[in-house]
């Protein structure tokens, strides 16, 4: 039988508190946390000693895309799948190198990559959560094909939708309540639905709501009734309110949101998850990179209104989870959202963003994001305090002498 590993000589960030805990020894058996006491180790326990160091929970990545293989998602969805499952493949393990141990793909993973991580084929990744294709309207965010398109061209899924890899194109109510169901009987843990224009998409203006009310009612309906719950892509304060409105749970990136729209958001109690990484990067990046000429304009719509909006939340007490949404290459800037966000935020709104505050929009409060008794164990050792210095967790888990993942070390430097 394994030992018991006990996390000693520790600060510990319990993924809430803004003050560090100390004297404490962090006890692991096999996948949980089993204690937080100050009882000596047995001779049974294997030790790590910490040194001082900053123990906190692995990090949550609450908006990513495994499948999203470059810029140009037009030619993405056309790339055949094997090529997406290995770029899937170092996405992830690449992510739990920089210390995200769980992350939620709000677009393209699917029960197959979770099947792979499940069975042991795919290992050494963070834990996944997915919802499998987005629901968009024809022309809308996930409609990835050129307004030159062929009508007969594309496939067609079990509902009779024209689907890619990553979106299916459900009109109507009762197609969107169709669409939703298929995803939900295919393991997805959340339904995601375009509400607005996008940056990525070819033929949908930026500033303009998508889907009608009862087509995001039947969504929100068909995710309650099993359970789930239903995240929109929205960047006008529009589409923002609606969501909210609506009952979505999980309102993506909300860019152009005005302060009476955070208020209401907040007091609907939907969360909200800005995505400043892919920002920076497209902005410095994404020409060159592929993205094309009519995205590059559609950015410049947004490019310098997402550190506003942050501000804007966090006046209005809306509870903001931490997302990177980055694509292709673009992926190994992923911890740079925490610097991004600390332009205007403090370090401890940051952290907790990115551990208990997605883990409660994960419906994972107290199991992930946080250092208790009972929550998995999932932990990190920083050669630092991110607390009074979050750039240490900006540097793609340089700094991180411990990675620990369901109770089996990643990373071991000390």
């Amino acid at each position: 039988m394994a030992k018991s590993i006990v996390f000693q000589s520790a600060r510990i960030f319990d993924g809430e508190s803004e003050t560090l805990k100390t004297g404490l020894n962090v006890v692991v058996e096999g996948a949980l946390i089993r204690e937080i006491t100050d009882r000596p180790l047995t001779a049974e326990e294997e030790a790590v000693d910490c040194g001082g160091r900053v123990l906190m929970p692995g990090l949550i990545d609450a908006h990513v895309h495994v499948y999203a293989a470059g810029l140009n998602l037009g030619r993405v969805v056309q790339s055949p799948m094997s090529y997406l499952a290995h770029f899937a493949a170092q996405f992830l393990h690449s992510s739990l190198d920089r210390g995200f141990t769980t992350v939620r793909d709000v677009g393209g993973a699917d029960v197959g990559i979770a099947s792979a991580i499940r069975d042991g084929l795919l290992d050494r990744v963070p834990r996944l959560f997915y919802g499998g294709r987005v629901l968009s309207q024809t022309g809308g965010h996930g409609d990835f094909r050129p307004g030159d398109h062929a009508l007969d061209a594309g496939h067609y899924c079990g509902c009779s939708c024209h689907c890619d890899q990553f979106a299916v194109i459900a009109d109507g109510a009762d197609a969107v309540r169709k669409a939703a169901r298929e995803e939900l009987r295919r393991g997805a843990a959340h339904i995601k639905i375009m509400g607005s224009g996008g940056v990525a998409s070819p033929t949908d203006p930026l500033d303009r709501c998508q889907y009608s009310d009862e087509e995001i009612r039947a969504a929100v309906e068909e995710a309650d009734r099993a359970g789930s719950y239903v995240a929109a892509h929205c960047h006008p304060k529009e589409a923002v309110r609606r969501a909210a409105a609506l009952g979505v749970k999980s309102i993506e990136h909300a860019t152009l949101i005005d302060p009476e729209t955070a208020e209401f958001v907040a007091e609907k109690g939907s969360f909200a998850v800005p995505t400043m990484a892919t920002i920076a990067a497209l902005v410095e990046e994404g020409g060159k990179l592929g993205l094309p000429a009519a995205s590059m304009e559609k950015l410049k719509r947004v490019g310098d209104r997402g550190l506003a909006s942050l501000e804007i939340m966090k006046e209005a007490g809306v509870r903001m989870g931490f997302g990177t949404d980055l694509l292709g290459s673009l992926h190994v800037r992923q911890s740079t959202e925490f610097t991004l966000r600390a332009q205007v935020l403090p370090a401890i709104d940051v952290l907790r963003s990115a551990c208990s505050v997605n883990a409660e929009l994960l419906g994972q409060a107290g199991m992930l994001g946080s250092i208790r008794a009972g929550a998995a164990a999932d932990l990190l050792v920083v050669d630092g305090n991110p607390l009074e210095d979050i750039s240490i967790l900006a540097t793609g888990g340089d700094r991180l002498s411990v990675i620990m993942s369901e109770g089996r070390f990643h990373k071991r430097a000390i």
